[in-house]
């Protein structure tokens, strides 16, 4: 998931080089909220003392 955050903000940051502003600003909501969402699973799994399953 932090992967897929990283690649939303890397399209947003060219996007943004290129003068995309609309789709810039899609792809850097996109990368937060993925972001957001990694970062309370990661929480979650460290007061549970779970590991998420192996891909």
């Amino acid at each position: 998931m932090l992967s897929w955050a990283a690649v939303f903000f890397i399209l947003a940051i060219v996007a943004g080089l290129l003068g995309f502003t609309g789709i810039a600003a899609a792809s850097t909501g996109i990368a937060k909220i993925l972001f957001l969402v990694f970062l309370v699973m990661f929480v979650i799994f460290l007061i549970t003392g779970r590991r998420p399953p192996k891909v």
